[in-house]
């Protein structure tokens, strides 16, 4: 997953950082249709107050971050993030990411004016080098449920089941390697793209294609 900022591990997320993530989006929402000029002001202050908190409290700069949330204009929504679950042979195709050397299930941000599945497709072809297509929307998680590290965007994750159709193993710009890996043969993960969990239920996904799409 590109873009950013992921914050160090914790056992639970520190209940002060949901409130300085909520606290960005209502400045940002508020300057998106505020006109007064001293209502722009108050949320000027509560985007500050908002960096300030989230660096305090994962030791990132807070000038930093008022750069980063200040770039970020409209309506504030959490970002969507699309995951490929591919497989051949029992095993689940996985990509190394340049980053941080860990494997993932290809993915990334959706793109505008792609459907999530497209976008699942995109990323599935641009970081392994095989073409595909989408056959079951699996599951629909919200980050902060379901990953280490915490992250200061909220975001929906998108995972679909896909149906390789054609292509080769071939790394990117963004990935090193390209595999295929067994259930119970998984290699070390980049916990912030793909968990452990989250593949053990593709596996799932994949053999039952009659079970529901999990949300939340």
């Amino acid at each position: 997953m590109s873009g950013g900022a992921s914050i160090p591990d914790s056992a639970r997320e520190p209940p002060l950082l949901e409130l300085a993530r909520e606290l960005r989006a209502v400045a940002q929402t508020g300057l998106a249709f505020a006109q007064d000029r001293f209502d722009r002001e108050r949320y000027e202050r509560i985007r500050e107050i908002a960096a300030a908190l989230s660096g305090a409290l994962t030791g990132l700069p807070a000038r930093a971050l008022l750069d980063a949330f200040a770039g970020e204009i409209g309506y504030a929504t959490p970002k969507v993030d699309v995951r490929a679950a591919a497989f051949r042979d029992g095993r689940v195709l996985l990509v190394r990411e340049l980053s941080d050397g860990r494997w993932a299930l290809p993915g990334g941000w959706a793109d505008v004016n792609q459907t999530p599945a497209e976008a699942a497709v995109r990323e599935l072809r641009e970081e392994s080098g095989f073409e595909a297509r989408a056959v079951k929307l699996a599951a629909v998680h919200d980050y902060r449920r379901h990953h280490r590290p915490r992250h200061l965007d909220s975001i929906y994750k998108i995972f679909f089941v896909c149906e390789i159709t054609g292509g080769a193993a071939r790394p990117s710009i963004e990935t090193s390697a390209v595999d295929f890996f067994g259930r119970q043969a998984l290699p070390p993960l980049s916990a912030g793209r793909t968990t452990a969990a989250q593949i053990e239920r593709m596996f799932e996904h994949a053999l039952d294609p009659g079970l529901p799409t999990d949300f939340d």
